[in-house]
């Protein structure tokens, strides 16, 4: 049967009606396949897109038909030679009805070995922009093979412009889901009680690690910061940000130690409608969130080594996929790593990888400890009195000197963090009143350095156990004489305790 106006016409119709309101690329796709194997025969059917920034090819869906031998769906360099550079480059139909007959173009070959005969492929142009390449391939040459490459660069010209459009809808969702996730962490972000004008300090120590977070700020170099817990990491790691030319994006955190083996690529990498039980709608991940500004990863020293591994392919490559997708995302973000671990004792006791840590560690900064930096404590006091008090809706007490004196003198194990709460119980129970030493042995305990009326918390009286055996047993920890044995719990149990307090054994050899 031949090819008269009104066959053609009738092809074209409901090319267009079965392509005009899909979705999807995969449904456009299969949607585009279906329409024309109604109206003749076919033994492959593929798109082609063209990203002329990194002169490479992926296809728009999975290919219809036979499959060609060596090809996969992850971007494949536009070949010189190739049938699709040929169109590309040309913007001009390629119709080739006897495929052993060419010896000029790369394809023949695997198309050869996989069965085809023939093959027709056509530019995808809209706006005197190339998309890519629509082919159309058969095992035996058509005899009407000319009508059909007139009627295929009819279809070309609606297949190019239903591609453009999912192309663009599919644009704008990324930026919905984006714009989405942006609005409800910085939502989030409001309400985690962090603020960069809590930042006080007047030390030496702390004064040297802003003059370089000012150095630091305004190139790209990631940047590690340590110190024990709650000495502010995260306060400088937030001035970066704010100093950085990346201010303009979010700076999105992520807190290792809370990040499941199960949730990990879903919470950093976003997932896909259906990728998994409950993954009732699509995601945007963390690092896709941060995409043109920074990402935060907090106490970085306590992922697993597995999870670190992919954390250390995202930082090489910047790229990832969504769980339940295939296609790859690219994103712009600097990292800032937090930790109050010893990274180079984790290396040598496996429990951090070496090229992680190389990869973070451009530029360290290293926070000290509340206990060395006593200049700074009677600012932080006086600030977050005023403020706190601010918060709570109460007067601010005031702080007798012989009181100043023995905030000054404590050990401050909790740092920063320890400070506020006592700051904020002072707040509670003595408002409007004078602290005296007296109302702050009841908190701190006079001499014994800890908060709780005189009770050390949990975690404190594990800390001083551990300290005192690793005293006792001059930084051995196996042996009959070793702190392990001591403390009656195995090797491993010990060692773990000592990475979470933060202590090292060697230290006390």
């Amino acid at each position: 049967m031949g090819w008269d106006a009104a066959r053609r016409y009738q092809l074209l119709l409901k090319v267009n009606n079965a392509i005009v309101n899909q979705t999807t690329r995969e449904s456009l796709f299969h949607a585009l396949g279906e329409e024309l194997a109604r109206h003749f025969h076919f033994d492959r059917l593929s798109i082609n897109l063209y990203d002329a920034e990194s002169k490479s090819l992926s296809y728009f869906a999975s290919a219809v038909g036979i499959p060609l031998r060596g090809s996969g769906n992850e971007p494949r360099p536009l070949e010189k030679g190739a049938i699709a550079h040929l169109v590309i480059r040309t913007c001009e139909p390629v119709i080739i009805p006897d495929l052993s007959r060419q010896n000029y173009l790369a394809d023949p070959e695997a198309m050869l070995a996989s069965g085809f005969k023939a093959t027709m492929a056509f530019p995808l142009i809209v706006r005197r922009t190339v998309l890519g390449s629509l082919h159309v391939s058969f095992r035996s040459t058509p005899p009407d093979m000319d009508e059909l490459a007139e009627i295929m660069t009819e279809v070309s010209t609606q297949t190019a412009i239903a591609v453009d459009n999912m192309l663009s809808y599919t644009r704008l969702r990324t930026l919905n889901d984006q714009l989405t996730s942006q609005r409800n962490y910085l939502l989030d972000q409001e309400q985690d009680g962090y603020s960069l004008q809590e930042f006080y300090f007047v030390s030496r120590p702390m004064t040297a690690i802003m003059d370089t977070v000012r150095v630091v700020a305004p190139t790209d170099a990631p940047v590690l910061i340590t110190g024990e817990t709650g000495t502010g990491k995260e306060y400088v790691a937030r001035a970066i940000h704010k100093l950085s030319l990346r201010r303009e994006g979010l700076l999105v955190k992520v807190n290792c130690p809370a990040l499941s083996a199960s949730l990990f690529e879903s919470e950093l990498f976003g997932h896909a409608k259906g990728a998994f039980t409950g993954a009732s709608s699509s995601r945007v991940g963390r690092f896709e969130t941060a995409d043109h500004g920074t990402i935060f990863l907090d106490e970085i020293g306590d992922l697993p080594l597995p999870l670190q591994a992919k954390i250390l392919h995202v930082l090489q490559d910047k790229t990832f996929e969504r769980v339940g997708e295939s296609r790859t995302i690219a994103a712009d973000f600097r990292v800032i790593a937090a930790t109050n671990k010893d990274l180079e004792q984790g290396i040598e006791e496996r429990t951090f990888r070496s090229d992680l840590l190389y990869r973070l560690n451009t530029v360290c900064l290293h926070i000290l400890p509340l206990r060395e930096r006593i200049d700074d404590i009677p600012l932080l006091l006086n600030r977050l009195n005023e403020r706190l008090a601010q918060g709570m809706n109460r007067k601010p007490p005031e702080y007798h000197a012989a009181a100043v004196e023995m905030l000054c003198a404590y050990p401050w194990p909790g740092n920063i963090r320890e400070l506020r709460n006592v700051v904020n119980r002072m707040i509670l129970l003595r408002s409007g009143d004078t602290v005296t030493p007296d109302d702050l042995h009841s908190i701190l305990g006079g001499g014994h350095h800890h908060v709780g009326g005189g009770i050390p918390t949990l975690e404190q009286a594990e800390r001083a156990a551990l300290d005192r055996a690793l005293r006792h047993c001059r930084g051995v920890l196996s042996g009959p004489y070793g702190a392990a044995v001591l403390l009656g719990v195995p090797r491993t149990t010990l060692q773990y305790r000592l990475r979470k307090h933060g202590l090292e054994p060697r230290k006390y050899a």
